[in-house]
């Protein structure tokens, strides 16, 4: 990657320590939260809590109870990207680690709702295929979960996180070195990551392509191909406070920390006894 002088004002290792708390919580709380939530409400026993999946006790649970579960963890994606892009909109924090957090957390949360329900579709494996299976016939169900992701993906996600995301960029002619390194760059951090933690899961290769590889590369893959616009016309161009990342130790522990937790602790796995 070429340095250009604005490349100073963003500090690789605290956008990588962000990314990987960032990546690592949205899906703690997709597996944890959301469907291990889910289970709790509905009185199912969660067996084992892995950084890339949930399993519980599927015995004697009735349909609509399935259901609940499965949708759990886009639900959860959801509720919590909206927050945390709320929080970055009318709450104004000052910090520029926070904000940047708050919008990549958010992005992230949103790319994994939005596109699994789009992988759901066109592949007919995961949440949403149990979520919606029976209810309608397969063709019609994997129809219309593959329009309805793709509407999400492609239109309400960019409308969501791009006039946020001006905020952060400068008007300079190193404006592309800016994108690769707050878009671009987390996207490899936050992938490899997922990756690291799914090689330690109990079910081998093919839960690490069902679930590591196509949530993190797959799901959230606009980071890597998406083009930014000079402008949104109903927000103007933004460039009155671009982002400044220097180097934080305190976000370079926290990352830390997080890849500890979920390769080191959550990627065996944490089997619950009883």
């Amino acid at each position: 990657m070429r340095k250009e002088p604005n490349d100073s004002k963003l500090n690789l290792w605290t956008i990588g320590a962000i990314a990987i708390v960032a990546y690592c919580l949205a899906n703690i709380l997709h597996e944890a939260l959301g469907h291990g939530g889910a289970c709790l409400l509905m009185g199912v026993r969660p067996k084992v809590l892995n950084a890339i999946f949930l399993e519980w006790d599927s015995s004697s649970v009735p349909p609509l109870a399935r259901r609940i579960i499965a949708a759990g963890g886009g639900f959860i994606n959801l509720l919590t990207g909206m927050i945390a892009l709320a929080m970055l909109r009318w709450a104004k924090p000052s910090a520029d680690s926070l904000r940047y957090f708050l919008w990549l957390f958010a992005t992230i949360s949103l790319l994994m709702a939005f596109g699994y329900v789009l992988f759901s579709g066109v592949f007919w494996v995961g949440d949403w295929k149990m979520a919606f299976r029976g209810l309608a016939p397969e063709a019609v169900v994997r129809i219309g979960l593959t329009f309805v992701g793709a509407a999400l993906y492609f239109v309400v996600t960019p409308g969501l996180i791009l006039p946020s995301f001006l905020d952060f960029l400068s008007i300079t002619p190193f404006r592309e070195s800016q994108i690769r390194r707050l878009l671009r760059f987390p996207y490899i951090v936050g992938g490899t990551t997922f990756i690291a933690a799914g090689l330690l899961n109990p079910h081998g290769v093919k839960l690490l392509m069902l679930s590591a590889v196509s949530a993190s590369f797959g799901g959230t893959s606009f980071l890597a191909w998406c083009k930014i616009p000079s402008a949104i016309p109903s927000f103007g161009t933004r460039a009155e406070n671009p982002l400044v990342l220097k180097f934080y130790p305190g976000w370079i522990t926290a990352g830390i920390v997080m890849l500890v937790i979920f390769v080191g602790i959550l990627g065996p796995g944490i089997v619950f006894q009883g």
